[in-house]
């Protein structure tokens, strides 16, 4: 018998709005006591491996220590930055301008959730809805079906045992996950906050109804020859690409390196955990096939390579790499494309390498990797300039630059970082998203506007206008 979608997830809704309803009139001590206990109870050691093991089990991707460090970070950071912040009733009052801002709930929030950070993503979605008085329904990805139903369940416990409605909080049916279900529950919802690829994002964006997504990511990452501490600088870029398996989005794709310091930095990687593929060779073209068998006619990545270590990798392409290889460093110095696929994501430890004659070099073939994939997202750098910095800042078509930190350890907020911490990375026009900031709680707000009459602002035309304007009419 065909599912009837329409009407599995119209119940999905009913319950979070009956849910919800009641939501609406808590109190802030309430909702803060709900966050509290959610976020201590999901990050108890045990209980986040155990999500962490489940999910690379289920998925067959990234690394469970890791995902465990992931909630750890994730959810606790999403809790530091949301605790003793107003989000109910009255959040302001501007005695200046004589308006006082009231924050309401939006009502039943789609939570689209992805596979590669099925873990962590979860928590953090169901954190900001309760903090400010909204359902959620997470609708994972089919590889974390069993994980998303899991984690769910361990808040709705968490929301039972403190007397809340626990359908504030539901995940799909498992035996109901799939792409028309999310489509519905786009459809469905009053809001939606979508992590995932980019075909889904566009999706939640046509819905027809509001929704803030993620772009494409393909970080790029700027070695200048100002730098001079390369273990420090390999430690970091290899943490950064082994994390997870390179689950994130924020991981560096690709590394530019001015000539300068290439072969100094390349010694330093080699001694991290890295292994650079030289250009040219037979063992390129074999990474390359591993990871795109149907270059150059399209740059559809091998899914059985996503997320997977650097040595399963290198034993799928069947080149030999020495044991405890943690990234592998493939050198592409043509051109960009389809034709160059190293040009863009690969959702592995796997990172094209480049090298640059300047900075102002490497800055044209940073745009030009990005105006083949990633534009709007984020991309760093390494040097001791602080006016090559400024000079990104203006230039670049990005929404986060990361300066001297490990990308994917940073991109997403960190204890380190001033960053919001967050599972939803906006990347602006550029990314074809809404927003350019890492989403948080406050984006799940509607905002009431009192106004009361304050004395006239009114300038005259004198203060208003410059001696230069008004003469020149």
């Amino acid at each position: 018998m065909a599912i009837n979608y329409e009407e599995y997830v119209a119940g999905l809704v009913a319950k979070g709005r009956a849910a919800q309803k009641i939501a609406e009139g808590f109190s802030q001590e309430r909702v803060d006591e709900l966050t509290e206990a959610i976020s201590y109870a999901l990050t108890i050691p045990e209980t986040a491996l155990k999500f962490g093991e489940m999910l690379v089990a289920e998925s067959g991707m990234g690394i469970a220590k890791d995902k465990q460090a992931k909630m750890y970070g994730k959810v606790k950071g999403t809790y530091a930055q949301m605790k003793g912040k107003k989000s109910v009733g009255l959040v302001d009052s501007n005695k200046e301008t004589g308006i006082d801002t009231y924050a309401r709930p939006m009502g039943v929030i789609g939570a689209i959730i992805p596979v590669t950070n099925g873990e962590a993503t979860p928590v953090v979605k169901s954190l900001m809805a309760i903090k400010t008085r909204n359902a959620v329904i997470l609708a994972p990805h089919p590889k974390a079906r069993n994980t998303n139903l899991a984690v769910t369940e361990a808040i709705r416990e968490v929301l039972r045992k403190f007397d809340a409605p626990e359908d504030l909080v539901q995940s799909v049916d498992p035996d109901y996950v799939s792409v028309e279900c999310s489509q519905q529950i786009m459809k469905q919802v009053d809001f939606i906050l979508a992590t995932g690829g980019t075909p889904m994002v566009r999706q939640a964006y046509s819905s027809g109804n509001p929704a803030i997504g993620v772009g494409t990511g393909n970080v790029v990452c700027i070695i200048d020859e100002t730098v001079d501490d390369f273990d420090k600088i390999a430690d970091m870029l290899v943490r950064s690409k082994s994390f997870d398996n390179a689950t994130s989005c924020s991981t560096e794709n690709n590394i530019i390196v001015l000539e300068q310091v290439y072969d100094k930095w390349a010694e330093a990687m080699t001694k991290t955990g890295a292994v650079l593929i030289k250009e040219n060779t037979p063992e390129k073209d074999r990474i390359l096939k591993a990871l795109w068998p149907e270059s150059p006619a399209n740059h559809n990545l091998n899914r059985h390579i996503v997320a997977q270590s650097a040595a399963e990798i290198a034993r799928i392409a069947g080149v030999d790499v020495p044991e405890g290889t943690r990234v592998i460093l493939v050198e592409e110095n043509g051109g960009y494309g389809n034709e160059f696929p190293f040009t863009g994501e690969k959702l592995s430890p796997v990172a094209g390498v480049r090298k640059a004659k300047d900075f102002e070099d490497a800055l044209d073939k940073m745009l030009k990797i990005l105006d083949y994939q990633g534009k709007g997202h984020s991309v760093s750098i390494h040097t001791k300039k602080d006016e090559r910095v400024t000079k990104m800042g203006e230039i670049i078509p990005v929404c986060k630059i990361v300066v001297n930190q490990p990308q994917s350890l940073t991109n997403s907020g960190s204890w380190t970082s001033g960053y919001p911490v967050s599972m939803t990375l906006g990347c602006g026009t550029w990314g074809h998203n809404s927003i350019s900031h890492n989403a948080t709680w406050k984006d799940l707000l509607n905002f009431v506007y009192v106004s009361r009459e304050i004395p006239s602002w009114q300038p005259s035309d004198e203060e208003l206008f410059s001696d230069k304007i008004r003469k020149a009419f």
